[in-house]
């Protein structure tokens, strides 16, 4: 499988039936609740809409949940090279978190010595899923919000800090 052609992050992206790009009319739709969802004012309205601008936040840790179970790709769906498969999966602990987390500070232990696989940074992003620079920030925003939400839910504090950076980060 070529990673040039997932998007989004396929790391982050929930498996549902059909898995497969909206068509006709509900595509449309689809688009313009994606439009007047990311935060920016929806056309016709006067205002220039701002992308999001993706910044990580702290005492979050969802991607640190390393087995995601089955509505989510495995880490051989994810990757090409079979030492990163067997890197990821040396990571999973007996809880599904990353070993290198630690749950009470919500802190990562070798965050500057982390797996490239573990940087949310447009060159890796490009590397891995052939995500461009100009749409890093609006697809690691979409795939930290899905990660988030299949930790903590989608009423979370954590959702909610993440939401309120984003925000914040983008009108600066």
């Amino acid at each position: 499988m070529s990673h040039a052609a997932v998007t989004p992050p396929y790391f982050a992206t929930v498996r549902s039936a059909g898995d497969r790009p909206a068509q006709g009319k509900n595509a449309k739709a689809k688009t313009a609740r994606t439009r007047r969802s990311s935060g920016g004012a929806p056309r016709g309205f006067g205002g220039e809409r701002k992308e999001p601008r993706w910044q990580c936040v702290q005492g979050c840790g969802a991607c640190c949940k390393l087995e995601k179970g089955t509505a989510f790709p495995t880490p051989e769906e994810i990757f090409q090279d079979p030492s990163d498969v067997q890197l990821y999966r040396s990571l999973i602990g007996p809880d599904g978190w990353c070993i290198h987390y630690d749950k009470t500070s919500r802190t990562c232990s070798i965050y500057s010595d982390r797996p490239y696989f573990c940087r949310v940074e447009p060159e890796i992003f490009q590397r891995l899923y052939g995500i461009d620079k100009k749409r890093f920030n609006k697809e690691a925003c979409s795939c930290c919000r899905d990660m988030i939400k299949s930790v903590y839910g989608s009423r979370s504090e954590e959702l909610e800090s993440f939401d309120r950076a984003i925000k914040s980060a983008s009108s600066s």
